[in-house]
């Protein structure tokens, strides 16, 4: 789990999804393939995480050749502390809120189960799918 993680993809059900999530999955597709990475977290050995998020920095420009949406040059960065026994993330923020959620891993993929995370529009039901640097 130590290392950098960028969320790349949020994988949730068309049929049940509501429209914030799948314009959420969008965006965060469209940025992902432009090289723009959104949610970042920084696992370190000493159980210190740092999160960094410009999901609430995202605009979407209407123009004449369609739909833009910018990279976020803003972001906001939380540290924290997390542990993980080998299933489930849990994380607890600055004011000592934990957030848990479960994990699986296929390599260097790690997919976090979104509906245990608090960044709107990407804690649906769902998982949220980071890819490691």
């Amino acid at each position: 789990m130590v290392g950098t993680w960028d969320a790349t993809e949020l994988k949730i059900d068309d049929a049940t999804a509501s429209d914030d999530a799948k314009n959420g999955r969008d965006a965060l597709s469209y940025l992902t393939a432009r090289d723009c990475y959104v949610i970042t977290f920084i696992f370190k050995e000493d159980l210190s995480v740092v999160a960094e998020n410009s999901v609430n920095y995202i605009e979407v420009n209407a123009n004449a050749g369609g739909i833009d949406i910018p990279c976020p040059t803003q972001k906001d960065t939380d540290s924290s502390t997390y542990t993980f026994d080998g299933k489930v993330l849990s994380i607890v923020d600055d004011q000592g809120m934990t957030a848990s959620a479960d994990v699986t891993f296929d390599g260097n993929t790690m997919a976090i189960d979104a509906t245990g995370l608090n960044i709107p529009n990407f804690n649906v039901s769902g998982q949220l799918v980071f890819q490691k640097r």
